[in-house]
């Protein structure tokens, strides 16, 4: 490899998120409305505090509530990164970032193939091969965590090897970088423990080396994260923020929106019986079993990608990746079963895909070299036909998603409403200090500038609360966007004296809400 190889990756990654995001005006989904939010925080100078409430794990007080309660806080740094160099704050500029980042992922992956195979071939394949990511690609130019997990994940990999006094000390700090990114990051400062502690191979350690190391990692992984332990415990007298605990005790998933947040209990979690239990777990195993082979083994390449990390099995970044990942399928199937399924397997899984990428290539090469044995295809270009094979069905293939997921189906169309739900409500005589509880607050306040909390799960009387608690005044109930409990209430708009109707728009309905103070 040289830097004509990786001008090549990063002039192509670069052009590809580009195109991309000139389909995608708004962030387009919940998690990019809130890291970019943030990041607009951030950037007019009002630190980690959010104007709006997307769950109410956290038990949040008012608003404005200190952010970052759940989702943690680098995606919003990042995106915060560009608006305070140009001074704006417009979408353009908050994922300009995440752009630039992405067209570091195919050189981070071509050198961690690179340094694996030796073989400058390969490492251009899974360097393209990380450009035309398939599914990952829509989410790639906007404001969350996928490129930089690619990238920190690829560079973890890079330097676990390495011999130098320094790296455990560096993976500590990877590792924390991962964790200010997803919680679930966590799991890579366990893996840079074990790292760590195998770094003397065929030697035992003794316990002066054990501790020497583990310090090491640990104060790599403080040096990141130690502000926002400190943060969180000057906060809520807890290292961890308070909201993912009550996770555990999910009945469904639109319980992540419970309120009050104390009617989510471990004894309400038994009542239900073990038997629902194990029948969520066994449909998170399905849905994470098919979003392994479809998005992150992307269809043709799996077999490919299983075969090559056979052949790679001695190598210590195949041991790092393949325990990581077994680890958070076990998780996000038995511990997080509707976390999992819901995004956070597809969002933190994005940290190994630079792995599967280096596999993909050394396993077509394997069975290439088995059917050559066998009499078949050789030609001395067979490698080459076949790896541009692989190349060419990864382009099609992300061409057709992002046309699917992006194009043709109009990217962040159910967001897109907001505005002119903002401009009804104007009409109205809504005043510049009211409070709208909607699907998306993050997404409502990015096109409306106005405070907003979550729709919360339950019926009408569960909305009055929290009207009250947060002096919310107006509603909005979407079509497709609402729960059992309140579906009468969106289908018989004027049925309800609590409620009263404002209007509609494209399916959007508007309520004023009576009974609040």
């Amino acid at each position: 490899m040289n830097w004509r190889h990786y001008l090549i990756l990063f002039l192509t990654g670069l052009v590809i998120p580009i195109a991309i995001s000139s389909y995608q005006s708004l962030p387009g989904y919940m998690d990019a409305d809130y890291y970019f939010a943030g990041g607009i925080q951030l950037a007019q100078g009002k630190g980690f505090t959010e104007p709006y409430i997307w769950n109410y794990l956290s038990d949040p007080q008012g608003l404005p509530n200190p952010s970052h309660t759940y989702w943690m806080p680098l995606a919003s740094i990042v995106s915060a990164l560009g608006m305070w160099i140009t001074g704006l704050t417009t979408y353009a500029v908050g994922r300009a970032p995440f752009i630039l980042l992405s067209a570091c992922v195919p050189i981070l992956t071509a050198t961690l193939a690179y340094t694996i195979s030796r073989q400058t071939r390969l490492a251009m394949v899974s360097g393209l091969l990380s450009i035309f990511s398939m599914y990952y690609a829509p989410f790639m130019p906007v404001p969350d965590n996928y490129a930089i997990f690619m990238i920190l994940g690829a560079t973890f990999l890079i330097l676990a090897p390495r011999n130098e006094k320094w790296i455990p000390l560096a993976l500590g700090a990877f590792a924390g970088l991962l964790t200010l990114s997803r919680s679930d990051g966590l799991l890579w400062f366990g893996l840079a423990g074990l790292v760590s502690l195998s770094r003397k191979e065929g030697a035992r350690l003794n316990l002066r080396q054990v501790f020497l190391f583990c310090s090491f990692v640990l104060f790599g992984y403080l040096l990141i994260m130690g502000f926002w332990h400190y943060r969180n415990f000057a906060l809520f007298h807890s290292f961890l923020a308070p909201g993912g605990g009550r996770l555990l005790w999910l009945e469904n998933y639109n319980q992540t929106f419970i309120y009050p947040p104390d009617a989510l209990t471990r004894e309400g979690f038994l009542q239900a019986g073990l038997g629902v239990a194990l029948q969520d777990r066994l449909a998170a195993f399905t849905s994470n079993v098919s979003l392994a082979f479809g998005a992150q083994g992307e269809i043709f390449l799996l077999p490919f990608i299983i075969i090559g990390l056979w052949v790679l099995r001695k190598e210590l970044q195949t041991k790092i990746a393949v325990t990581g990942w077994l680890i958070l399928f076990t998780v996000m199937t038995v511990v997080f079963p509707f976390a999992g399924p819901r995004g956070s397997f597809f969002h933190a899984g994005a940290a190994f895909q630079p792995m599967w990428w280096v596999a993909a290539p050394i396993g077509l090469d394997a069975v290439l070299s088995w059917a050559r044995s066998r009499g078949q295809f050789k030609d001395k270009n067979a490698p080459v036909v076949f790896q541009g094979i692989i190349v060419i069905l990864s382009v099609f293939m992300t061409f057709y998603l992002v046309n699917l997921r992006v194009i043709s189906s109009g990217w962040a169309q159910d967001d897109a409403v907001y505005a002119e739900v903002e401009g009804m409500f104007q009409e109205s005589g809504i005043s510049p200090n009211d409070v709208v509880i909607v699907r998306n607050p993050p997404g409502y306040f990015i096109s409306s500038g106005r405070s907003a909390v979550a729709l919360p799960f339950g019926d009408e009387s569960t909305i009055l609360a929290v009207a009250k608690k947060f002096d919310a005044r107006y509603l909005v109930l979407e079509e497709g966007g609402t729960y059992d409990a309140i579906q009468d209430l969106y289908e018989t708009p004027q049925g309800n004296s609590n409620f009263i109707f404002v209007g509609e728009i494209d399916g959007a309905r508007l309520y004023f809400i009576e009974a609040a103070p």
